[in-house]
């Protein structure tokens, strides 16, 4: 076994870490975890519909389906531009932005402890180092995303119909 098979390794458990609370998080304010990186992903900025498929690497039909659900809840609202009536774009609603605003204060508060068994220089050094790491990725996202036509699917991530 190299080194980097034990890092692979580890950062398969951190992220088995991380998915479980941000599940629970999710949970706890009545979202799956789709719904509420959905709301995310438009909480400050609405987005077209072909984007938010891309960003989240899923396939338009099942965004459409995960956006019918959570616009049912008053979370989101679609929204068709002047200059193309095709076009549409996903904004939250003022709940949604209440709920997502509220999210994101429970994950700061509950994501970090999770490296709390480190020393704090050594969380800071982590910190930074994630920093660079999504930074990167918000620049150009999903550069591992699935090619065309073999996009996953929300549907079994987002099977409770909220």
């Amino acid at each position: 076994m190299t080194e980097n098979d034990g890092f692979g390794n580890n950062l398969v458990w951190l992220s088995v870490l991380v998915q479980r609370r941000y599940a629970q998080i999710c949970a706890d304010h009545d979202l799956t975890p789709v719904q509420a990186t959905l709301l995310c992903v438009i909480k400050d900025q609405p987005q077209g519909m072909g984007e938010l498929a891309q960003l989240l690497g899923v396939a338009k039909n099942a965004l459409s389906g995960l956006v019918d659900r959570i616009e049912r809840r008053g979370l989101v609202q679609r929204e068709t531009l002047q200059r193309d009536r095709r076009a549409i774009t996903l904004s939250t609603t003022a709940l949604g932005k209440e709920i997502v605003d509220a999210l994101y204060a429970d994950v700061g508060r509950r994501m970090p402890d999770i490296a709390g068994v480190l020393p704090a220089d050594e969380r800071h050094q982590l910190a930074d180092s994630v920093a660079r790491i999504t930074a990167r990725l918000v620049a150009s996202p999903m550069p591992d995303a699935a090619p065309q036509g073999r996009q996953r699917t929300v549907a079994g991530a987002d099977h409770t119909g909220k």
